[in-house]
């Protein structure tokens, strides 16, 4: 029998492949085409158009990284909204800290949907009372909110497709409006290493919104042969409350520290 492996570009001249145990759901949404795999080292994993969004070997360092640094920054969150991320991952991290409320904005239904079924270790906070899930326009919904969060954390996939207007500078305008006075948004911002126009274009949209930009950083295996960026943003950023920690596989408070400590070309790349 054949092996079974799956394959994803990372550039032009890139390609990356995993083995595959098997295929667990295959559905064509309104927007993308959406696979529940397994692979034979990674364990379930979603993706979407032919590009992995989440593995359940490797999540939880990108879901803790994106929740926690924000969360344990921002002096006291009680409000987050998530865009993006209709697996789940965020959402789960984001309820390790004392919260009242979440709300969850995912413009495809139908990850949500597999993510409850085929995913639950991802997917199932999204059933505690204190959050609301909202199937639509992450962009729209932003626009529509003023001073309503302390946080705001954007799951986006690749800036591709119905994605591409989160990396926007009117889509940072927007959620700026939504924070509230000392709010905090963070922001996956891909690969320092393959995607630097990008980063390039995000660093200037941040910066004419908001005062304080800064970036940090972590290995997310499937996600790149090299680091992966987040952006961290608001008006003035001072200390580090680190309120969550336990119930962490990744993230800790030597990780908070040291995920800001740039190498030279990134630094450059800021400039």
């Amino acid at each position: 029998m054949m092996d079974l492996w799956f394959s994803e570009r990372e550039t032009e001249n890139i390609k990356v492949q995993w083995k595959l145990a098997r295929t667990l759901a295959s559905h064509q949404s309104q927007y993308q085409k959406i696979d529940i795999v397994e692979f034979v080292e990674f364990g379930r994993g979603l993706i979407l158009d032919g590009v992995i969004q989440t593995t359940l070997s490797d999540e939880f360092i990108y879901h803790e990284m994106l929740a926690h640094v924000p969360l344990n920054t921002h002096p006291n969150p009680k409000t987050v909204l998530v865009v993006g991320g209709g697996d789940g991952g965020t959402v789960r991290e984001v309820l390790k800290h004392n919260i009242d409320s979440v709300d969850l904005v995912e413009i495809d239904g139908d990850v949500v949907r597999l993510c409850r079924e085929f995913l639950p270790e991802l997917a199932g906070g999204l059933d505690d009372p204190r959050v609301r899930v909202h199937i639509g326009d992450g962009i729209e919904y932003v626009r529509k909110r003023e001073a309503a969060y302390d946080c705001v954390l954007v799951d986006s996939s690749d800036p591709v497709g119905p994605a591409v207007g989160l990396f926007a500078r009117e889509f940072y305008s927007d959620i700026f409006r939504a924070l509230k006075p000392g709010g905090l948004m963070a922001a996956q911002t891909e690969s320092p290493l393959f995607n630097q126009d990008l980063i390039r274009q995000v660093t200037k949209g941040l910066r004419q919104i908001f005062q304080d930009v800064r970036f940090y950083w972590a290995n997310v295996p499937t996600y790149s042969i090299g680091p992966w960026s987040f952006a961290l943003a608001g008006q003035n950023i001072k200390g580090v409350n680190m309120s969550v920690t336990s119930g962490c596989r990744y993230y800790n408070d030597a990780i908070h520290q040291g995920a800001f400590m740039l190498p030279a070309y990134f630094q450059d790349l800021l400039k």
